[in-house]
């Protein structure tokens, strides 16, 4: 029996988002700056919007000895609940910077590793963790963690 699976997202503009999801958006782009990218030269940042209205943010932190590094995504996500543990995590937003320095035109994914990781904080929200997606003209707005990681490891 064939099945299919899909995955339902939005593509916006940047002024089609409220004036929340723009500072989450300028905020996840402003900390591609302080990602240490020295091998891969692509720049990655996160920011994580808590439901105690804190925002959180994370880049991608490389090391010679890969892969002992660790990507923007679980750099924020593990900041933000090992410094707000009673917080659930509402929304987050992942921007990235090529290797010439520019912001991606197409909005990139998290890694397996790091959808998995960031599930794990949605099912400690026991509701769903909007993502954003950020490109240099568009983005795409997903419902959920869950909605980018079909057949995903679980307990439940």
């Amino acid at each position: 029996m064939k099945k299919e699976i899909r995955t339902v997202y939005e593509e916006v503009g940047y002024n089609e988002l409220s004036a929340d999801e723009q500072k989450l958006v300028d905020e996840a782009r402003e900390a591609t700056e302080r990602s240490y990218a020295p091998y891969s030269n692509f720049r990655v940042g996160a920011a994580i919007e808590l439901d105690n209205g804190v925002r959180v943010t994370g880049a991608n932190q490389e090391n010679v000895a890969f892969p002992s590094g660790t990507c923007a995504e679980r750099s924020a996500c593990f900041y933000a609940h090992a410094r707000y543990p009673e917080a659930k995590f509402k929304k987050i937003a992942i921007a990235a910077r090529g290797t010439d320095g520019e912001f991606v035109a197409e909005p990139v994914a998290p890694c397996g590793a790091c959808r998995q990781a960031l599930l794990e904080y949605e099912t400690l929200a026991q509701g769903p963790v909007e993502v954003l997606l950020v490109g240099k003209e568009k983005i795409y707005r997903l419902p959920s963690v869950a909605s980018t990681l079909p057949f995903a490891f679980s307990e439940f």
